[in-house]
C-alpha cells in the first residue's frame, strides 16, 4: 500500500544566517596584522602598518606603540625606544610588562639605579614574576650591591628554577671570592635544571670541577658538552685554551679553526690565535691576529697587554709603550702592566719614568715576586745598590710567605737563576729558599757565588717576562714567573718568555657567564 508524502517546498526552509563577526574596536583593529609581521621579522611592513594604526587612533593604540618600541630597540635606537615604552606605561600604568621594558631600556643605557627603581615598581604590580627578580639581581650586580643581588636571585629561584639565575648567583659568589658557596650553587643547578639542558649541565660540571682543581675532569666534561653541542663555540674556545695553556698550540689551532666558522669576528678567538702564534715564535703572525682582535674589541685590556708583550719580544719598544699605556688606562690597578711599561721605558732610555713605573707597580703589588726582582735589577744597573737590596729583601719576604703557606713553592728556573745572580752581586742571597743547590744547578751556583763582585756588572735589561693570556678561558695549576736569565749589557735585550697570570683561572668563568645577561 502506497502513501504519498508531501514535502515542503525548498523555499519554505529557513536557512540559518551566519553571524556577523563583531566589529573590533578601532584601537585594536590591526593588532593581529602588526603581530604577524613582527614575528616574521618583516619590520618595514610592520612599521608601515603601525604608522597607519597610530594615525587612525591618534597615538592611543598601546600595542602598536609597544611593538614600535621593540623595533626601535632592535635597531639600536635605545633612547627612542625608552620614550615609546614610557608612553605605553602612561597608556596602561597597571601593566608590569610595560614597566619591565622601560627598565630594560634604562639598563641598556647604563642607568642601572633608575632601572632598579622601575623594576621595583613592576614588582609591586606582579610579585610572582621571576624575570623581574632575576633582572633586579643583574642590575644590583652592576651597582656592586652583591647582597641585594643575592636576595633577588634567590627570590627568582623560588619562583622558577632557571639556569640563567643559577649562573648569575654563582657569579656573585665568585666575584666575592666565596668559592664554597659557588660550588653549592652549581651543585643545586645540576640537580634542578631541566634534563634536556645538557649543555648547561656540563657547563656547571666544568665550573665545579675547576673550582675544586680537578682540571682533567673538567676537560672530560667539556668534551661531553661538545659531544651534545659540537657547534658551541664557547666550549670549543675553552677547550682550545686549555690545550694552549699546556703548550699544544697545533691542537689548539685546530679547535680555533672550527670555532672560526661560527664566530669569525670574535675578539677572544683572534686573541687566542695570536697567542698561539706567539707560543710558536711566529711573532709577525701573532701581531696580525692580535691587531685584528684589537680592531674588533678596542677596549679589551688583555688584547692590548698581549700586543705590548709581543712588541717587547720583537724589541719594538715604542709600539710596546703605546699598547701598554692604553692597557693601563683601562686597567689602572694591575701591577704587571706598570712593570712591563717600565721595561719598555728602560729600553727607550727613560730611566726616570721607568723608575716611577716600577714604584707604582710595587705599590699595587702584593704577591708577585717578578715585580720586585725586576725593580731590584733595574736599581742595581742604575747603581743604586741600597734600594736594590731593599727590593730584593721584599722579594725574599714574599718567597718565605709563600713557602710557609705552601703556595707556589715551585719557582721558574730562570727566576731562580736571576735571583741567585742578583743575590750574589748584592751579597744578600745566602738565605733564600731557592738558593739551596739542586741536582742541575749545583755547579753553576757554586761558580757564580765564588766570583768576587769588586766591580758592578750589569745584570741585564730587567726584562719582565709577560704572560700569554687568553681572553676567553684558561687555567694554570701553579703560577709560573720568569725573569731575564743571562747577564747582558744594557744595550742588549734578552728574550721575553711566556708565563701564566695568577688570576687566569677566573677568565674561564667570565667566558661562560657572557651569555648570562638580563632578559628581554
Amino acid at each position: 500500500m502506497k502513501t504519498d508524502v508531501q514535502l515542503p517546498a525548498a523555499t519554505d526552509l529557513k536557512k540559518p544566517r551566519p553571524k556577523k563577526a563583531p566589529e573590533l574596536p578601532i584601537l585594536e583593529r590591526r593588532n593581529w596584522l602588526i603581530h604577524l609581521h613582527y614575528i616574521r621579522k618583516d619590520y618595514e611592513t610592520c612599521k608601515a602598518i603601525i604608522k597607519e594604526q597610530l594615525h587612525e587612533t591618534q597615538g592611543m593604540c598601546e600595542y602598536a606603540v609597544y611593538v614600535q618600541a621593540l623595533i626601535m630597540r632592535l635597531e639600536g635606537k635605545i633612547q627612542q625606544s625608552l620614550e615609546l615604552f614610557q608612553s605605553c606605561a602612561i597608556l596602561n600604568p597597571k601593566s608590569s610588562d610595560n614597566l619591565k621594558q622601560v627598565a630594560r631600556s634604562l639598563f641598556l643605557l647604563g642607568k642601572h639605579k633608575a632601572a632598579i627603581e622601575v623594576y621595583n615598581e613592576a614588582a609591586r604590580l606582579n610579585q610572582k614574576d621571576w624575570e623581574i627578580s632575576h633582572n633586579l639581581g643583574v642590575c644590583y650586580i652592576y651597582t656592586k650591591d652583591f647582597r641585594s643581588a643575592e636576595e633577588q636571585l634567590n627570590l627568582a629561584l623560588q619562583l622558577n628554577k632557571h639556569d640563567l639565575t643559577y649562573m648569575m648567583l654563582g657569579k656573585i659568589h665568585l666575584l666575592q671570592g666565596d668559592t664554597e658557596k659557588a660550588i653549592d650553587v652549581y651543585k643545586s643547578a645540576v640537580e634542578y635544571v631541566s634534563i634536556h639542558n645538557l649543555t648547561f649541565k656540563h657547563t656547571c660540571f666544568i665550573l665545579y670541577t675547576m673550582l675544586l682543581g680537578k682540571y682533567q675532569k673538567a676537560f672530560e666534561h667539556l668534551g661531553n658538552a661538545l659531544t651534545y653541542d659540537p657547534n658551541n663555540f664557547k666550549a670549543i674556545l675553552a677547550a682550545g685554551s686549555m690545550m694552549q695553556t699546556h703548550g699544544d698550540y697545533d691542537v689548539a689551532m685546530n679547535k680555533y679553526r672550527v670555532a672560526a666558522y661560527s664566530v669569525p669576528e670574535s675578539p677572544p678567538l683572534w686573541n687566542n690565535i695570536g697567542m698561539c702564534f706567539f707560543g710558536k715564535k711566529k711573532y709577525v703572525a701573532a701581531i696580525s691576529c692580535l691587531k685584528r682582535a684589537n680592531y674588533l674589541s678596542p677596549f679589551d685590556w688583555k688584547i692590548l697587554y698581549n700586543l705590548g708583550l709581543v712588541h717587547l719580544t720583537m724589541q719594538q719598544y715604542a709600539s710596546a709603550f703605546h699598547f701598554l699605556s692604553a692597557a693601563i688606562n683601562l686597567r689602572p690597578r694591575m701591577s704587571e702592566l706598570y712593570m712591563l711599561l717600565a721595561v719598555a721605558l728602560t729600553n727607550l732610555d727613560d730611566a726616570d719614568n721607568a723608575r716611577r713605573s716600577y714604584e707604582q707597580a710595587v705599590q699595587l703589588d702584593e704577591s708577585n715576586l717578578l715585580v720586585n726582582l725586576n725593580f731590584a735589577v733595574f736599581l742595581y744597573n742604575q747603581g743604586d745598590k741600597k734600594a736594590a737590596l731593599l727590593q730584593f729583601q721584599e722579594m725574599e719576604r714574599k718567597v718565605n710567605t709563600q713557602v710557609d703557606s705552601n703556595i707556589n713553592t715551585e719557582f721558574d728556573p730562570e727566576l731562580v737563576e736571576m735571583a741567585q745572580k742578583l743575590g750574589a752581586a748584592l751579597q744578600a742571597g745566602e738565605n733564600l729558599y731557592w738558593s739551596k743547590p739542586g741536582k742541575d744547578s749545583k755547579s753553576s751556583q757554586r761558580s757564580s757565588s765564588s766570583k768576587p763582585s769588586s766591580s758592578q756588572q750589569p745584570l741585564g735589561t730587567n726584562q719582565a717576562l709577560g704572560q700569554a693570556m687568553s681572553s676567553a678561558a684558561g687555567y694554570s695549576k701553579s703560577m709560573q714567573i720568569t725573569a731575564g736569565a743571562e747577564p747582558l749589557s744594557p744595550s742588549t735585550s734578552c728574550h721575553l718568555h711566556r708565563s701564566v697570570h695568577p688570576n687566569l683561572q677566573s677568565q674561564i668563568f667570565r667566558c661562560l657567564f657572557e651569555w648570562c645577561i638580563i632578559l628581554m
